[in-house]
């Protein structure tokens, strides 16, 4: 990390922030959409903007606002005002409906609601008024797609000093139960887009992308980054391919990703046309969320002529370790990346013991990008260790040289016949057969062994007709033990996946399948 992205490393608070940095150099872009752009001094200015008509409107340093709005210049304004006025803000995935925008508005007590009116042909305002009908206390909803409040900053209460109050909740997915409110810190995620900027060796002549929904945990971490590095970014409020191409040729996008899904649908594209690059400025693909089988980044290198780093983050640690564009091909290729100064990775026993090396156990995290807990505090007990470690349920090993590499998960860990079985172990020889376009392996309940494994495909355009005899006798050729080799196949159009970065929703197969 450079000096100037180093001082600014040290901002308290994401205004402060965001401040200094349009200070610096005002007149830069920072926000590209479409015909659109905005400078950081313009987004410094517009911000307090909006915050003073936010204060018009009531919202107050502690105020609980909740806001379920696309990928938009606007909402990037919208959340920055939050954070010029201390409010507490629960940004929720545009997609979520009734369930989960009910739950995450009654849970936080949020006084404050900013939707996106009909999106996509979805009346979100509607549903919000809907929804308030089933709340304790007042609502107040207000649409803020295009419109944002606006008002005088001379009426504004000076910007929030401390970064290590609570004031973002993010919620995680709720794919089995009830979203957990996730609570942060501004330290947490200027700590967390940190070690992104870090890793990825980036300068400000580069031009990024936002992809991914803005109210997922990777908004603030990208906007930290360009803050730190004082480059801009393109966002897209709904990406597709081809059809998003166009934008990323037109702004010089140089790095881009979002996920594995997304490294996957820019390979489709390029298979169009082998011999042209697809984006002719891109140098680099980036990103997390999910696991890369060492085949995805083998055929981005191989086959885009891009570098292609990955890392490891969640909701409640937004960056935990990141791949470095100079680091070797094995290791970017199998591993996670590193984690960056401050990050303090453990791996343990189920008792807490800590593992040598190249042993495979629980991780554990502690450091300023982790949360702060759970909104519910009964979801908080027994999440962090007696020496403060988060407990993730991943499963892994360090290297010798200190390089991550995830296994799977605690509930991803199949268990026949008493002997477990990691699920991503045979997903990353399946990416490898040429008729797999994507693999998600499952243990389903079974009389006899307890759980049987098995393997969901989605097959890629033209492939030959993959049959479960064929399957497993290319996992022995590979080497796949007997016990592990898949008792049964499902070949589908689509795996189910989340709306965020493209997750692959597996407790969604284990309900169809069992």
């Amino acid at each position: 990390m450079d000096d100037t992205a180093h001082t600014l490393g040290a901002s308290r608070t994401l205004w402060e922030l965001l401040d200094r940095r349009a200070a610096l150099t005002p007149d830069r872009p920072v926000l590209l959409q479409e015909d659109r752009a905005i400078t950081f001094g313009e987004l410094r200015d517009r911000s307090e903007r909006v915050a003073a008509g936010l204060y018009g409107l009531g919202v107050r340093p502690g105020s609980v606002v909740a806001w379920q709005l696309p990928t938009r210049i606007e909402t990037v304004l919208l959340s920055l005002a939050l954070a010029r006025l201390g409010a507490v803000q629960s940004p929720v995935i545009p997609f979520y409906r009734d369930r989960e925008v009910g739950f995450a508005l009654r849970a936080s007590g949020a006084s404050y609601f900013a939707v996106p009116g009909t999106w996509r042909g979805f009346d979100h305002t509607a549903m919000a008024h809907r929804l308030a009908l089933e709340l304790p206390d007042p609502l107040i909803t207000f649409e803020a797609y295009d419109n944002l409040p606006d008002g005088d900053p001379a009426v504004l209460p000076d910007p929030p000093s401390s970064g290590t109050d609570v004031r973002w909740i993010y919620w995680t997915s709720g794919t089995t139960s009830d979203p957990k409110g996730v609570l942060h810190t501004d330290r947490s995620l200027i700590a967390g887009g940190s070690c992104l900027a870090h890793a990825l060796h980036l300068t400000p002549d580069d031009v990024g992308s936002m992809a991914f929904p803005f109210a997922h945990i990777a908004g603030p971490d990208y906007t930290v980054m360009l803050l730190l590095y004082g480059f801009p970014a393109v966002l897209f409020e709904k990406f597709a391919l081809p059809d998003a191409l166009a934008e990323y040729r037109r702004h010089g996008v140089t790095v881009a990703g979002g996920s594995t899904a997304f490294y996957s649908m820019f390979l489709t594209e390029q298979r169009k046309a082998p011999a042209e690059k697809l984006i002719p400025t891109l140098r680099l693909l980036a990103g997390g969320g999910a696991p890369k089988p060492p085949e995805v980044y083998h055929s981005v290198v191989r086959e885009m002529g891009v570098q292609l780093t990955h890392g490891y983050g969640m909701t409640e640690v937004p960056m935990i370790t990141m791949g470095a564009p100079d680091d070797t091909a094995e290791n970017l290729a199998t591993t996670e990346g590193r984690p960056p100064a401050g990050m303090e990775i453990r791996i343990t026993d189920e008792y807490g013991k800590v593992l040598p090396p190249d042993t495979d156990g629980e991780v554990r995290l502690r450091g300023e990008a982790v949360c702060q807990g759970y909104l519910d505090p009964a979801q908080s007990a027994g999440v962090f260790d007696a020496e403060g470690f988060l407990i993730t349920g991943d499963l892994g090993h360090l290297t010798a040289s200190g390089h991550l590499v995830l296994t799977g998960r605690l509930k991803d860990i199949i268990i026949r016949k008493g002997e477990n079985i990691s699920a991503k172990e045979i997903e990353n020889l399946l990416h490898r057969h040429p008729a797999v376009g994507d693999v998600a392996v499952v243990g389903l309940p079974d009389t006899e062994r307890g759980e049987l494994v098995c393997a969901v495909v989605e097959q890629p355009a033209g492939a030959a007709e993959l049959t479960l005899a064929g399957l497993v006798t290319y996992l022995r050729a590979e080497g796949l033990a007997t016990h592990k080799l898949p008792e049964r196949l499902e070949v589908v159009d689509a795996l189910p996946r989340n709306e965020a970065l493209r997750k692959v929703l597996k407790y969604q197969l284990r309900e169809r399948y069992s």
